[in-house]
């Protein structure tokens, strides 16, 4: 933690176009794509055909895990120096890697977000499984969760299980200061690191298992991507640490929503990953329960459902056993787990809880939704308890409401009908929602442009139908709720 080495590297990284699109640029879509795959020959091929750039030396050392010359390094570095980068601790005397360091870049409501993040080796530069003890980078979890989270302003926020740090550099553009928490002391030094390198001076780093480290504190806003994986409590199965909690189970995930409550302030919001069990029951239902037991406002959405039998290979391969002996060895053991507690198979989804502010919660949605999203979710779910809560206080046959800019609506007829015989509301944003409609539905919302009631929109309908008013206009409330709580409609 040298940091006017860590401000050299950064100048180093910056003047040599050490960014996403650089790299893209360098080796290409294909072997980026490649890459992704865990597949780097296309990208080492394109490097050799790129010279000795400063950003194709920076690419073959941090990103492939590939050694290069220390006076390939001071070239590449020439602020830092190859000296420097071994006493950061990215290379050893030779020049052999021993850290990943890769550019990141993501939008969020701020603008363009463009970091470096060190993480360890992996598989791909080890040439072997990751050790127990590995801290990953930025991976599709870690992308999943940024992208949910709740941009507002609050004065303090937490990260529990921080990892590599990338929640607690989010978090940090919306609060004034970040508490981040792990149980692996490399951890913290990687992601103190990071938070170094891109200039964050408002992350405080403690050493610690869930909460213990921030006893008798709360927060505006908790972000965890916890060690949800439900691994075997079996000798000689691997323990990694960046994703196994060492409970039983999904205890860890419940555990983490128990705590919750007392470490989160009025109106304060959590949001978190993690995997649920489907035994003899639901596994939302189980959910359900945990959130239950605490008086948070709960909105859970199951993005998959894996039998135990694809879970267990997905895990064991990201671990970077691939197949042969120890493989099948692990895979009997996660199946003889699950057997024994008769689990059928495992939810994964997203968690938001929120502490209301008058102590009683309202919100308990639980939903399957496996569909293709319609891009960051951040903001749609902060509309979404913004809607909830003006629904507990309006009356909404009063309300005039207006349909949201990204709402389309499709019609189908059979041939030569002139009445549609499906309607259906899409929606372009957020959880991209298609949603069936009837005709008195579909009437009510097109006629919603803010200048009417509900009401006397659904009594006009109702003329036009020669139905009930009232009865109509019961008909469509319901609906119409479910539609301003999803982000169709809004007040």
């Amino acid at each position: 933690m040298d940091l006017a080495l860590i401000a050299a590297l950064a100048r180093d990284l910056a003047a040599a176009g050490f960014t996403v699109d650089g790299l893209t640029e360098l080796w290409g879509e294909d072997a980026s794509a490649a890459l992704h795959r865990g597949q780097r020959v296309p990208a080492v091929r394109a490097l050799d055909r790129a010279g000795d750039t400063p950003a194709a030396t920076l690419a073959r050392a941090l990103v492939l895990g590939l050694p290069v010359t220390p006076a390939a390094l001071d070239l590449a570095l020439p602020t830092l120096g190859a000296d420097g980068a071994r006493s950061l601790g990215l290379v050893d005397g030779d020049g052999a890697p021993l850290l990943d360091l890769r550019p990141y870049s993501v939008v969020d409501a701020h603008g363009v977000v463009s970091w470096w993040i060190a993480s360890d080796l992996g598989e791909l530069a080890l040439g072997h499984a990751i050790p127990e003890h590995h801290v990953l980078g930025v991976g599709g979890a870690s992308m999943t969760l940024s992208g949910l989270l709740v941009d507002r302003k609050v004065d303090t926020a937490l990260d529990l299980g921080t990892g590599c740090g990338i929640q607690a550099m989010h978090v940090a553009r919306h609060a004034r200061r970040v508490v981040a928490t792990d149980i692996s002391p490399r951890a913290l030094d990687l992601a103190a690191f990071n938070a170094a390198l891109n200039g964050f001076d408002n992350i405080e780093f403690r050493l610690g298992s869930l909460f213990e480290p921030v006893a008798g504190e709360r927060f505006g806003h908790i972000v965890s991507n916890p060690p949800f994986v439900i691994t075997p409590r079996a000798t000689g199965v691997p323990e990694y640490e960046y994703r196994d909690g060492g409970m039983v189970g999904d205890a860890l995930v419940a555990t983490v929503v128990a705590g919750l409550e007392e470490h989160l302030e009025p109106g304060g919001v959590a949001q978190l990953l993690g995997n649920w069990e489907y035994r003899t029951d639901d596994g939302l239902d189980r959910v359900r329960t945990w959130v239950e037991s605490t008086g948070l406002d709960a909105w859970v959405v199951e993005r998959e459902r894996q039998r135990v039998e694809q879970y267990a290979e997905t895990w064991i391969r990201d671990g970077g056993t691939r197949s042969g002996r120890e493989f099948d060895w692990l895979y009997t053991a996660w199946l003889d787990d699950f057997e024994k507690r008769g689990v059928r198979e495992v939810g994964f989804g997203y968690l938001t809880l929120r502490r209301p502010t008058a102590g009683v919660a309202t919100l308990r949605r639980f939903e399957e939704y496996g569909a293709p999203l319609g891009g960051s979710l951040g903001d749609h779910i902060a509309g979404v308890l913004d809607a909830h809560d003006w629904l507990q206080s309006a009356t909404l046959r009063d309300a005039r409401l207006t349909v949201a800019p990204d709402v389309t609506e499709e019609r189908h007829y059979w041939p030569g009908a002139d009445d549609p015989t499906v309607l259906i509301l899409r929606q372009g944003s957020g959880f991209a929602r298609s949603i069936p409609v009837g005709t008195a539905v579909a009437a009510v919302v097109g006629a919603s442009d803010g200048d009417l009631s509900v009401e006397a929109i659904a009594f006009a309908v109702a003329d036009l139908l020669s139905v009930d008013p009232e009865a109509l206009l019961a008909e469509v409330l319901p609906e119409l709720e479910e539609l301003v709580v999803t982000g169709f409609l809004r007040p």
